[in-house]
C-alpha cells in the first residue's frame, strides 16, 4: 500500500468520533490515507487506533460539554457517529453539538438512521430525528447520512441454531456493509476543508444496499454460505419480547430490539437508494458479497460437529 500523502499542517481538522468502533474507525483511516488533518475522539483513549499524522484527543463523553469542547477546539468539521444505545442518547448528542458549535466548529457530518422520524417504528430512529433537528436548528453547516440496518447485523441477529427469529414479516431491509458507509462519509468529508464548497451542505443521504430483501431471503443466502439450514421465524409482538426476556436486557432496549423487525414488517427500511454509488463511485455491497468476503461474521453459524 502506498503511504498517504503529507498532511498540511495549516488544513482544516476533522473531527471523528467513535474512532475506535466500525465506522469512525474506517473512517479516520481513509481520511489520513486521503491526507486530510484527523483528530480522534472516544470515550477511551487508549482504544484508539494508532494512524500515521492523526492526533489523540483527551476523554471525551458525548455526554460532557467541557470535555467535547476541549475535544474539538480548532477542530473545522466533526463527523459525528451516533453514540451508543442509552435512555439518553439524544442528551447526549445535543450536548456534543452544543459543544461543537460553541468552539467554532464549522460543519457537522451526522450519522443517522434509514427513515428517521419522531414517530418511526424504530424507537431508536426516533432519537435519529430528534438529534437531527437539534442540528438543523443550530448555526452549523451539515449533512445527515441515513444508513440502513448493517449488513453485519444479519447473521448477528441469527442463534447458533441456525434461527433468524423476530416481528419482520414479508417486509424488507436494504442492509449496508459498514465499509460504504465510511466510502461515503469520506467523499463527503473532504468538501468540508474547502469553505466555498457547499455541495452536501444541508443534505440528507440514505446509504443502502443495492437490494432490499426479506429477512427469509437473507436466512436462504446464509444457507448458501454456510452450508447448513438457516430460517427466518416470523414473531409476533408478544413472542418477541417473550424470546428476548432471557437476556434480561432493560425495557428500552427490548423495545428497540423488538421494533427494529417491526419497522422492517412496515416497510421502513426497504428504501433503495443510489447514494453509495453516487458518492463512492463503485456499487453497494450485497448481502451474498458481504458474506463472501466476511466469513468471521457467520463463524458462529458454521456446524462444529
Amino acid at each position: 500500500m502506498n503511504p498517504p500523502p503529507p498532511m498540511d499542517p495549516g488544513a482544516p481538522i476533522v473531527a471523528v468520533t467513535g474512532a475506535s468502533g466500525a465506522v469512525g474507525g474506517r473512517v479516520a483511516q481513509r481520511l489520513v490515507r486521503a491526507g486530510v488533518p484527523v483528530r480522534l475522539l472516544g470515550r477511551d483513549p487508549s482504544r484508539l487506533p494508532e494512524l500515521p499524522g492523526a492526533v489523540a484527543a483527551p476523554p471525551a463523553p458525548y455526554g460532557d460539554g467541557e470535555a467535547m469542547r476541549h475535544a474539538l477546539a480548532g477542530a473545522h468539521t466533526l463527523f459525528l457517529v451516533s453514540a451508543h444505545e442509552s435512555p439518553d442518547r439524544v442528551r447526549q448528542h445535543t450536548t456534543a453539538v452544543d459543544a461543537a458549535v460553541a468552539v467554532g466548529v464549522e460543519r457537522i457530518v451526522y450519522v443517522s438512521f434509514l427513515g428517521a422520524a419522531p414517530d418511526a417504528t424504530f424507537t431508536f430512529a426516533r432519537d435519529h430525528w430528534h438529534t437531527e433537528a437539534h442540528i438543523r436548528a443550530a448555526d452549523v453547516r451539515y449533512t445527515f447520512l441515513r444508513d440502513s440496518l448493517y449488513l453485519a447485523g444479519l447473521p448477528a441477529m441469527t442463534g447458533a441454531d441456525g434461527v433468524l427469529r423476530g416481528p419482520g414479516g414479508d417486509g424488507r431491509v436494504s442492509a449496508v456493509a459498514h465499509e460504504d458507509i465510511a466510502d461515503a462519509a469520506t467523499a463527503v468529508l473532504p468538501a468540508d476543508t474547502e469553505s466555498t464548497d457547499t455541495r452536501h451542505d444541508g443534505l440528507t443521504y440514505d446509504l443502502t444496499g443495492p437490494e432490499a430483501f426479506t429477512l427469509a431471503e437473507a436466512a436462504e443466502e446464509m444457507s448458501r454460505v454456510t452450508g447448513r439450514t438457516i430460517i427466518y421465524v416470523p414473531e409476533t409482538r408478544e413472542e418477541a419480547y417473550a424470546s428476548r426476556a432471557q437476556y434480561g436486557a432493560e425495557d428500552w432496549e427490548v423495545a428497540g430490539w423488538v421494533t427494529s423487525y417491526e419497522a422492517i414488517a412496515t416497510g421502513e427500511m426497504s428504501t433503495v437508494s443510489d447514494a453509495v454509488p453516487n458518492l463512492t463511485g463503485h456499487p453497494a455491497m450485497s448481502l451474498a458479497t458481504y458474506l463472501r468476503e466476511h466469513p468471521d461474521s457467520y463463524r458462529h453459524l458454521l456446524k462444529t460437529d
